[in-house]
């Protein structure tokens, strides 16, 4: 009988958490051929939540947790859950149900039946977001394609079925700063892809604000792409040559009508706006230079402070 372990991190979820078990505990009733085993992963909550992971896992042998001494984050806690999961299939799913649990038997029939390595998941649709939050999502998605050469999807979702062997090598990428949609891609093997409209929360509020999930995005650009780099390259090409021209006007109108002091407010804002690219470019330079300092020191990407799981089961 095959196993899937189905990684689920969490954050402050204490309400969302009992909702989402009765959930799957339905979803494994419909699965009879396989068994399910639910690893919750607590990121450092400041509620309950471990408390309802105890609690789950006094009543049912299939659950797991890993709790952390602190909040390292979700990408951390999606790693540590690749780290402890052993079964022969591994899935990863968010507490909210936004990740429809009603999928995983297709998702297992896909994988067991044709060639694919993994099947994940893609919204189609945005509804219930801010129409800001949606906006900026697709141009992030679209400008991630045009720089990067891994294949990263629209409105792909963390939420998907991975072959043992395809989790084996998502942790061979032991990098600190990590942004799993792009590792998924990276990796390559055969994805399947299901599309499925947006759902609502079950429970509970999403812990992603815009300015986490911009520095978020900023994380995917800088750890898939060198092409900032680049524009900044040409950038610095752009404005010398631009430099250049007008120094040649300004000889030449100096020769030919003389040298009048004029123009001062227009030369200020000039330098302005030069000194503001030079910074934009620096800040690109440091933003490279931070991840690979962090890089570095090899700290490790989570620590357990709390599990059911024996060692020797992991």
């Amino acid at each position: 009988m095959d196993k899937i372990s189905i990684i689920v991190p969490c954050y402050n979820e204490q309400e969302a958490i009992p909702i989402f078990y009765d959930a799957i505990a339905k979803t494994a009733g419909e699965m009879p051929q396989v068994r399910l085993e639910v690893l919750f992963v607590n990121d450092g909550s400041r509620d309950a939540s471990l408390m309802e992971m105890k609690k789950l896992a006094e009543r049912d042998d299939r659950v797991k947790y890993v709790s952390f001494s602190r909040n390292f984050g979700k990408e951390a806690a999606m790693y540590a859950g690749l780290s402890y999961a052993d079964g022969d299939y591994v899935a990863i799913m968010d507490v909210d149900l936004q990740d429809p649990p009603s999928l995983l038997p297709e998702m297992y029939r896909i994988i067991t039946t044709e060639d694919y390595d993994s099947v994940a998941t893609r919204r189609v649709t945005r509804k219930g977001e801010p129409p800001i939050r949606s906006f900026f999502a697709r141009r992030f998605y679209a400008l991630m394609h045009r720089l990067s050469k891994t294949d990263i999807v629209d409105g792909a979702r963390d939420y998907r079925l991975m072959t043992r062997q395809f989790v084996d090598e998502l942790l061979r990428l032991g990098e600190y700063n990590r942004f799993s949609k792009g590792l998924f891609g990276w990796v390559g093997f055969n994805t399947k892809w299901l599309e499925y409209e947006n759902v609502e929360r079950s429970a509970g509020e999403t812990k992603w604000s815009f300015w986490k999930l911009l520095i978020y995005s900023i994380e995917g650009i800088v750890g898939f792409t060198t092409a900032p780099l680049v524009m900044a390259a040409f950038l610095g090409v752009f404005f010398c040559i631009v430099a250049f021209l007008a120094l040649c006007f300004i000889i030449i109108r100096t020769v030919l009508y003389g040298d009048p002091v004029s123009g001062w407010p227009s030369m200020t804002c000039i330098i302005i706006f030069l000194g503001g690219i030079q910074l934009f470019c620096i800040g690109i330079l440091g933003e490279y230079l931070a991840k690979t300092y962090m890089e570095t020191k090899h700290r490790p990407i989570f620590i357990c402070k709390e599990t059911n799981i024996e060692r020797n089961q992991k």
